[in-house]
């Protein structure tokens, strides 16, 4: 190991330039929101604070690692307020300074871990509550509503805006698996490898706090495990595998006559496509059979479908695929692996991956008996004696 990852540590992982711009410029707005807000209600009192400091460190994880434990509302929300009483009562009952900061950063960290709500900044927080000065000394426990429960509620507020105006989660919310069959068995993707309750141990005998969610990290060691796979497996691609001569479906088409192609057709899954074969969406067995309740003439639309798409198509038109079919799909390219199809149906719970090509055309479709098969053919010419 380097001298200098052992003295200072491991580097923190890489990100693009384009997300490092963004949390600057959200951190950038946070702080400047929150601190123009809290002057304009300030008016004529310059004796209290518009802004602390902590602010800024709340801003580093509210805007540049909005996916980190200590960076969820409860934890900036929780964090300060405990913060600022615990740290407003030990400057009250501790006459010594030292000892009283002292004393509120341990007690408050405690809390904190208690209840699950542990924010990093909370510790300067405390801090400010002791060592302030006068100007905050005065304000007693009039300090958690002014400036901290005020400042931490508007960059919070901010952050929540901020972060899904770019695209991102938050509240962070880690990966979920898809729903199971209504039994006990878990995902296909989670009865293999490594179990979540492999990773429950090792959290247990790790004992020590982690700056990633536990779905994160779990999701994180099954992509990775998909694509070490993958790796030692062949580069067979999905153009080599796939169907060709596609049962597609119009979305304009009846429900009816999706159910007579897929009667015909033997298949489970048809691919929705426009005019100009672009895939648009797919609708399965699974689809006709839970989306659409049946009247005495046949298919049709619940109420409440009818009443939307009266209001945005002006009329109330019979049953169609537009009513049932998912969108959007998920797709692969053909030049894509089987792994890649492996990993992208195991994590989305998928039977059936539409393949286009680069400008949004259907070209074909892998279905699970496609992939299984390749898969052992493939293990099987590995296997076979040279």
């Amino acid at each position: 190991m380097p001298i200098r990852r052992l003295i200072l540590g491991p580097v923190p992982i890489a990100v693009s330039r384009r997300e490092r711009l963004r949390s600057a410029l959200g951190a950038a707005i946070g702080i400047a929101g929150t601190g123009l807000v809290c002057t304009l209600a300030l008016g004529q009192a310059p004796s209290l604070p518009a802004l602390i400091a902590p602010m800024g460190a709340s801003a580093v994880l509210l805007f540049a690692v909005p996916a980190s434990p200590l960076a969820q509302p409860r934890s900036i929300l929780g964090g300060n307020l405990i913060a600022a009483i615990v740290g407003v009562a030990f400057a009250r009952l501790v006459p010594d300074p030292l000892a009283a900061a002292a004393l509120a950063i341990g007690v408050s960290i405690a809390i904190m871990m208690s209840l699950q709500c542990l924010h990093p900044p909370s510790g300067a927080i405390a801090l400010t509550a002791v060592l302030g000065g006068p100007a905050i000394r005065e304000l007693g426990f009039g300090f958690v509503v002014w400036p901290v429960a005020a400042n931490s509620l508007l960059l919070l507020l901010v952050a929540l805006a901020f972060n899904r105006l770019v695209g991102r989660t938050y509240p962070h919310r880690p990966p979920i698996a898809p729903p199971a069959h209504e039994t006990r068995d878990p995902p296909a993707s989670a009865r293999v490898g490594i179990t979540s309750a492999d990773l429950d141990a090792v959290l247990a005998d790790y004992d020590e706090l982690l700056d990633i969610d536990r779905g994160d990290l779990e999701a994180i060691l099954r992509q990775a495990q998909m694509r070490a796979f993958g790796r030692q497996s062949g580069r067979a691609t999905c153009s080599a595998i796939m169907s060709r001569d596609v049962v597609s479906i119009d979305p304009a088409a009846s429900i009816i006559e999706a159910f007579d192609l897929i009667r015909r057709h033997h298949v489970k899954a048809l691919p929705v496509v426009d005019d100009g074969r672009t895939v648009v969406g797919i609708v399965t067995q699974t689809d006709l059979l839970d989306k659409t309740p049946w009247g005495p003439r046949g298919p049709a639309l619940r109420a409440r479908d009818r009443v939307l798409r009266g209001l945005r198509r002006g009329r109330r038109d019979p049953a169609s695929i537009a009513d049932i079919m998912t969108s959007p799909v998920r797709t692969i390219a053909p030049t894509s692996t089987l792994a890649d199809a492996a990993r992208v149906m195991a994590v989305a719970g998928l039977n059936h991956l539409p393949v286009v090509a680069p400008d949004g055309r259907l070209v074909g479709i892998v279905s699970q008996s496609d992939l299984i098969v390749a898969l052992l053919a493939e293990r099987g010419l590995e296997a076979a004696p040279a």
